[in-house]
């Protein structure tokens, strides 16, 4: 899985590393010849479960936020690496409260890029989202300006170090997303409530985001964005997937679009599209490097967009039940509600 030799014998820092993502990067990590991993967040209780289920001396817990500079500055000292996956991620949370999204999301980031460059931080793996591509809620636009400022301290940190990011969509069985609700809703013999039946969403694991992750990790460059390709399934079809594996009757309960919640994730838009590389599993979304010339908003452009298809949910590869099932027997969906700590 690991595959870049320069990972071994070095430092790591991993922000919101006691989520879903981080644990389960945290134990891929444990298997190379890592030297140190520092878990950085907020939640103490969360650092103790962690310690105490891994009890391993090459990990080492930090208390701090992001949104303080300090204690970010001081977990990156002699740090080779970060990966930054710390963020506020729920819809309606960020919605509510978008100011928090944006000192976290975006003040948090800002944070991360200076802190890096300070301690001379070889690369950085930011985490973004389906959302941050055409936002129309508070967290995909934080995440859209996370990106921003990634791109920007990419074309001017004068070789101090490299900052790509990833984006993915909807992770199985990670905290907050569908599956762990349904699965509730199932085991207290409740109605499924489903917003949208015709609504898609991609299908991938949380290993799938680690090796998107690990990839960016290894091939990237400057300002570099990175896509799993991943296959997708209706909300309705993912519901008659679970109802057939818990052998569940009830009837399902249609409720409507929550606050700000799109039909389909995009994973690239269509102006990215005319100049992705196809990169076999994956795709790179390369920098766009043009300097600040107003020509090139004026007088001259440099491609045609018409025709030009944007990668969602909706038209990648469409699952079927079956194979919806297969794929949620091979994730411990049972257990989903208490996945990662």
């Amino acid at each position: 899985m690991i595959q870049s030799k320069s990972i071994e014998n070095s430092v790591i820092l991993i922000t919101g590393g006691t989520g879903s993502f981080g644990g389960t990067l945290t134990e891929m990590l444990l298997k190379s010849n890592i030297k140190e991993i520092r878990i950085f967040s907020r939640d103490e209780n969360k650092q103790y479960l962690m310690r105490k289920k891994l009890n391993d001396s090459r990990v080492s817990f930090f208390i701090g936020d992001v949104r303080d500079f300090q204690s970010t500055y001081d977990a990156c000292l002699n740090v080779d690496y970060i990966f930054h996956a710390a963020a506020l991620k729920q819809v309606p949370s960020c919605e509510f409260y978008p100011l928090e999204a944006f000192k976290t999301n975006v003040l948090g980031t800002e944070n991360i890029l200076k802190a890096s460059l300070s301690r001379n931080v070889k690369k950085v793996v930011f985490l973004s989202t389906d959302k941050a591509v055409y936002p129309i809620n508070a967290m995909g636009l934080s995440k859209a300006m996370m990106e921003k400022l990634m791109l920007s301290k990419s074309l001017h940190n004068y070789g101090k170090g490299v900052f790509c990011a990833t984006r993915y969509g909807n992770v199985i069985c990670s905290r907050g997303s569908v599956i762990p609700l349904f699965v509730d809703q199932i085991k207290k013999n409740k109605p499924i409530t489903i917003t949208d039946p015709n609504m898609t969403r991609y299908l991938m694991s949380l290993e799938d985001a680690v090796s998107l992750v690990l990839y960016a990790f290894d091939k990237g460059l400057n300002g570099d964005i990175f896509v799993q390709k991943a296959p997708a399934c209706t909300i309705g079809d993912l519901v008659l997937a679970l109802k057939e594996i818990f052998n569940y009757k009830k009837d399902n309960i249609i409720i409507g679009t929550r606050h700000s919640e799109k039909l389909y994730e995009t994973l690239i838009s269509k102006e990215e599209m005319k100049r992705v590389e196809d990169k076999g599993k994956f795709y790179r979304i390369p920098s766009d490097n043009r300097g600040l010339d107003y020509d090139n908003y004026y007088l001259k452009g440099k491609e045609n967009l018409s025709g030009s298809l944007e990668y969602t949910s909706h038209n990648t590869e469409r699952l079927k039940v079956n194979e919806i099932i297969k794929i949620l027997l091979k994730n411990d969906i049972e257990s989903s509600n208490f996945l990662k700590l």
